[in-house]
């Protein structure tokens, strides 16, 4: 069974006392630096060329036929060689360009746009293997793990061992303390680009004790490995994300110097969990540049597929699955973008947004691409072209709920704050800053180091609560928003008693069924509150649409039936509105995410 390090009590860093770090922003410096970023990502999806030029090696054609032979698509990771991907990763400080995740994600949701395989395996892992050394790195590891990703190598992380799958604090492979280092025993498995990488970061038992301070991680080098003593395991056929290069490692007694040793012994579960709260937050986001696509595709056979003398799309059914698509895609984004800000804004609550995030984000998108496919009927089959890429997407869109932080790991990381967040937290406290909100708002850096294991705030439902007085209720729409909002805060009010109706067995990993369904209904709440947070913060902004009523009623809406409830039908034109901005979007090739940015195709 499952188990996550925070049931067992496992002492994090102290909280700071504060609900938000300061920030002060000269307007014209935040401008050119909206305008660096956005000149960023146009130059990638540029470079990335027409997804529908047959030739373009790097589109619908292309992609799908790299991913038949297995491999990673030669032309991709040209081209994010010469953009110098891997400075995105690693922090400006050290030479990067890595200051903000929402940020990272932006320039990264390119790249998923095309190829979900492409995003993990050229770069993803080394972010997420370097966070830990951002995270709790001495200078040294910090200086030369950047000085490897600017020099283009990848790094791999390791957490994964087959017997124990995300239950790593049982994992057995060693990392045996000897004078001057460690030595090395046991197997890694399914690790991505372990035959390529140029290091590893390894999480590895250093103590035989039972418990959360038993594991550590080690940042190991290929060149300081023993090559009689370390071995590549052969590569895994996958079902997606076939072009990733997934292996695994073998040590046999492979001595490594202390230095190799990331944070203090006996770190590893506090050092991987902190880390986890930066990458379940960013990993989820990118991801829905593959859902982007999905729609465009789907959105074009529509249009352009005639069926009883009409286009699929003038069917009703056809319209409406767009419709909640494009909506399933704004939900996913507004809880995404609100759990990477947090980061930033609020580390001390980030750890259940996160999770929150990596368990509902994934499932959402997958679930739509599933209700895509049905328009698509037969289509759907089809293994080239841009329908082959849609097939691959579906293919490839589940594995982010796997690897390890899957689903019941997140939930995991969430029953256990229930009961503190519903004594604590609910109905008390104080709302989210508004920037948590507003997309391209400026941030403080990332504090790495103020990340905490838990908290007893919720500021993202602090804001939900104290919306609901203030709500605008003048059109249909704003009265359906006025609506479901209340409907939401009832379903908090059940959801608090329930959690304090916790037994202690039921806020561990080895809690029952309904403990597990506690969770998914706070999740779905949080999208709720990220949803309405990002509605209000558009007020007076630039962006009509996402000011716009319409959307937000109509979201609530669908997060009210995932619910289980049956809230009272929409008004006319919020659906009508919704699938106008869909056309528009599609006609001048813009992205269906909260930014709005200018598609090649």
């Amino acid at each position: 069974m499952l188990s996550d390090p925070e049931v067992q009590g496992l002492p994090g860093k102290a909280a700071p006392t504060g609900t938000a770090t300061a920030l002060t922003t000269d307007p014209a410096a935040h401008q050119a630096r909206e305008s660096e970023v956005q000149a960023r990502i146009a130059d990638l999806e540029n470079r990335f060329g027409d997804p529908h030029d047959p030739a373009n090696p790097l589109g619908a054609a292309g992609l799908p036929a790299a991913d038949e032979a297995g491999e990673l698509p030669a032309a991709g990771e040209r081209l994010l060689d010469d953009v110098v991907l891997n400075a995105e990763f690693v922090p400006t400080d050290l030479g990067g360009r890595l200051d903000r995740l929402d940020t990272l994600v932006r320039v990264m949701r390119q790249v998923f746009r095309r190829d979900v395989a492409l995003g993990l395996g050229y770069g993803i892992t080394s972010f997420m293997a370097a966070a830990n050394v951002w995270t709790a790195g001495s200078e040294e590891q910090r200086r030369r793990t950047a000085e490897l990703l600017l020099g283009g190598s990848k790094i791999s992380v390791a957490y994964h061992e087959l017997p124990h799958g995300n239950d790593f604090v049982r994992n057995e492979f060693r990392a045996d303390p000897v004078p001057g280092g460690f030595r090395l025993n046991g197997r890694k498995e399914v690790i991505n680009n372990a035959d390529r990488a140029d290091a590893f970061a390894l999480f590895s038992r250093t103590d035989d004790s039972p418990g959360s301070r038993s594991h550590s991680v080690l940042l190991v080098e290929r060149d300081q490995l023993d090559a009689e003593r370390f071995a590549v395991l052969p590569r895994y056929n996958a079902v997606g994300v076939r072009g990733c290069r997934l292996s695994g490692l073998d040590f046999a007694d492979c001595p490594v110097p202390d230095a190799t040793l990331v944070g203090a012994r006996g770190q590893g579960v506090e050092l991987a969990l902190r880390s986890f709260q930066i990458t379940r937050s960013a990993i989820p986001s990118m991801a829905v540049g593959a859902l982007d696509t999905s729609l465009r595709t789907v959105v074009r056979f529509a249009l352009g597929r005639q069926l009883y003398r009409r286009s699929v799309m003038e069917i009703p059914h056809a319209s409406s699955t767009l419709t909640g698509a494009f909506l399933d895609l704004l939900i996913c984004d507004s809880m995404a973008t609100v759990g990477t800000r947090a980061v930033h804004l609020l580390p001390d609550e980030t750890s259940v947004y996160a999770a929150a995030v990596k368990y509902l984000v994934p499932k959402m998108l997958t679930d739509t691409m599933y209700d895509l496919s049905i328009v698509l009927g037969a289509r759907f089959y089809v293994r080239e072209g841009e329908f082959g890429l849609f097939q691959k997407h579906v293919r490839d869109l589940p594995v982010l709920s796997l690897g390890h932080a899957g689903s019941a790991a997140c939930q995991a990381t969430i029953i256990p704050q229930l009961s503190r967040l519903a004594r604590r937290a609910w109905f008390k406290g104080d709302e989210a800053p508004q920037s948590l909100f507003r997309p391209r708002e400026g941030l403080p850096g990332i504090p790495f180091e103020r990340l905490s294991l838990a908290s007893g705030r919720d500021s993202l439902s602090a804001s939900l609560v104290a919306a609901a007085d203030g709500l605008p209720s003048g059109s249909p729409e704003e009265l359906a928003v006025q609506a479901l909002v209340m409907r939401m805060l009832d379903q908090l009010r059940q959801l608090q008693e329930d959690s304090l109706n916790l037994s202690p067995l039921d806020r561990t990993a080895l809690a029952s069924p309904a403990s597990f369904a506690l969770a998914d209904r706070y999740a779905v709440f949080l999208a709720a509150a990220s949803v309405l947070g990002v509605w209000r913060g558009a007020q007076g902004g630039d962006d009509s649409f996402l000011a716009d009523p319409a959307w937000v009623a109509a979201a609530l809406h669908r997060l009210a039936r995932r619910l289980g409830q049956r809230p009272a039908d929409l008004p006319p034109g919020c659906e009508g509105r919704v699938h106008e901005e869909v056309l528009r979007r599609f006609h001048e090739r813009r992205s269906y995410d909260l930014y709005d940015t200018p598609l090649a195709g």
